[in-house]
């Protein structure tokens, strides 16, 4: 056994002793603001994730006349009417009366929303005149802020004086239940999301001597929020608003080794866990994370050793050294590697930030930055998803509404709800028949333009202002094409809040993508409710986007000016 050790080199050894004691000193602060897009700069909180605030977005139904979806609307009504259950106040019937749910008109193209579309007009008349619209109730609540006069409401909903000043605590408490139910942005200037990139822009900051280190993400959509999302930018020399976040940490401990699933055995002769074998991965020549990742688990693994340091989440850490004690009693102080000038050209890490900076300007950055993150977010079904494509054919870009929301909270095929719609529209305002065209031989006639699907809206290139060069895409409409309608077609308008952008604004805004944006592979976005649990045992919820690869590009079939046979019938 000897002499197959001596084969086999286990008595090599090298010079160097393994580490008994070691110190750390480390340098921490916390993040202290938080900046939406261009927006102005507000306090870091982390009382709920991350990803619940940069992510949220408005929740709203905006393609008919209902800002908020049926199934909401009703939940609110319960909880309102729980309320006063729980209170012992004889007002449900009137409440149920003063705010009902309405029935849509299906004679008015208003109501094309609900009434073209079989399922949500069901859910909406199973509902009308008997269940309370919550949302109704809660505007008018916030409208009127206490201490609040219920003389204005009308009959049959009399709240006397001697209820009022319990009717009014509830009401506080109800728009307290229904801030927290859904976390989402109350102001324009609180929405991280840009849509003229399709994509989240945030920053956050932290106190750091002097002045402020600064972390952008100025291109976050993926959904896994976490501190490679975010870059170092240039720090500002103003006066840190928080010093006292700032402190020094000097901590001893004794080292310990590594260990993980698969880790190869130091000694030769014994018998090693299975169920990970790094033996068995094969990489190509240009998988560099995995000759890496083997290298360190088959070779190097028993060289690192372990420097536990629990850190609270927010914080941003700077290892200033590490003194090491090996069993020799050499005293070895230890700085963050590729400090040097002329390491530069080996400057390379993991678990290093990227800097927006000059590369002849950049300093190694040494942080680790512990966001307030939460390891697994559940997402529920998309109630919206775009596919932005180009057609090289008809010269445009298409953003082709996939999956819509319809009004009673569920998502449906942007194709069928297209092709409902026109059917309602068609039944609606469609003309007599036509008079019939004079009988002659031509083979051919001539047709204006034909037509797209409704869930398809177009994208036209334009000038960016003060460029003659540079275009970027804005948001067009095509005209409602219906048989033998009298009067002026309508303009098709996108039924998903992603297209609607600046459609529900007063004045309405136009909507600009930047072209860069739509590769020829083109790009999906989604939306959709995602729910985590934080760490004070509370559920957070909010409604989010995510942006992926496409598909490759599309084409429309559209065309202008041309000559089609006419179709054969039989006499």
């Amino acid at each position: 056994m000897l002499a197959r050790q001596w084969q086999m080199g286990e008595f090599i050894g090298d010079d160097a002793g393994s580490p008994v004691f070691a110190k750390l000193h480390l340098k921490t602060t916390q993040l202290t603001t938080y900046t939406p897009r261009e927006a102005p700069e507000q306090a870091f909180d982390d009382s709920v994730p991350l990803e619940s605030r940069v992510e949220q977005r408005p929740v709203a139904f905006t393609a008919g006349t209902q800002p908020l979806s049926l199934d909401l609307r009703l939940l609110m009504g319960r909880q309102w009417l729980k309320l006063l259950a729980q209170a012992t106040l004889p007002f449900e019937p009137g409440f149920k009366a003063v705010f009902p749910v309405e029935a849509p008109d299906p004679a008015l193209p208003t109501s094309a929303a609900v009434c073209a579309h079989p399922e949500a007009w069901q859910h909406q008349a199973a509902f009308a005149g008997r269940a309370m619209d919550g949302y109704r109730w809660y505007q008018w609540l916030v409208i009127n802020p206490s201490p609040r006069n219920f003389s204005t409401l009308p009959a049959p909903l009399v709240i006397t004086a001697a209820d009022a000043g319990t009717a009014d605590t509830l009401g506080d408490r109800f728009i307290a239940w229904f801030d927290q139910l859904i976390d989402q942005p109350l102001k324009p200037e609180e929405n991280a999301w840009d849509p003229s990139r399709l994509e989240y822009r945030f920053q956050c900051s932290a106190p750091l001597g002097d002045g402020r280190k600064e972390f952008a993400a100025e291109e976050y959509y993926l959904g896994d929020l976490d501190w490679y999302a975010l870059d170092v930018a240039p720090a500002t020399r103003v006066q840190a608003q928080r010093p006292e976040v700032q402190s020094e940490i000097i901590q001893s401990f004794i080292p310990t080794s590594v260990e993980f699933a698969g880790m190869a055995n130091p000694r030769w002769w014994t018998f090693e866990d299975r169920r990970v074998n790094f033996g068995a991965i094969k990489p190509d020549t240009t998988d560099l994370a995995k000759l890496l990742m083997l290298e360190f688990g088959l070779v190097y693994s028993n060289d690192w050793c372990i420097v536990p340091v629990p850190l609270p989440a927010g914080t941003v850490a700077d290892v200033a050294g590490l003194a090491v004690t090996n069993v020799f009693g050499e005293r070895l102080w230890i700085e963050p590697a590729g400090q040097m000038p002329e390491q530069v050209w080996q400057r390379w890490s993991m678990f290093r930030q990227h800097q927006i900076a000059p590369a002849e300007s950049r300093k190694p950055s040494t942080s680790l930055l512990m966001l307030p993150t939460v390891p697994k977010v559940q997402e529920g079904e998309p109630l919206e998803k775009v596919i932005i494509v180009r057609d090289e054919m008809a010269n445009m870009v298409w953003g082709i509404e996939d999956t819509v929301p319809l009004p009673h909270g569920v998502g449906r095929s942007g194709h069928g709800a297209a092709a409902e719609t026109l059917r309602f529209f068609e039944r609606l305002l469609g003309g007599p028949p036509p008079t019939p065209l004079l009988v002659n031989d031509a083979k051919v006639r001539y047709e204006v333009m034909n037509t797209v699907p409704e869930n398809w809206i177009p994208f036209i290139p334009v000038h960016v202002p003060g460029d003659n060069r540079q275009i970027q895409l804005q948001r067009a409409s095509l005209p409602r094409r219906i048989e033998n309608q009298v009067g002026p077609s309508d303009k098709i308008k996108p039924r998903t809040s992603l297209l609607r952008e600046g459609l529900d604004r007063l004045p309405q805004e136009a909507y600009f993508v930047h072209e860069e944006e739509v590769p020829r592979s083109g790009v999906q976005v989604t939306q959709a409710f995602q729910r985590t649990r934080w760490t004070d045992g509370r559920v957070v919820v909010w409604f989010g986007a995510r942006k992926r690869v496409g598909r490759g590009e599309g084409s429309s079939g559209l065309q202008f000016d041309r000559l089609v046979p006419v179709p054969w019938t039989r006499s």
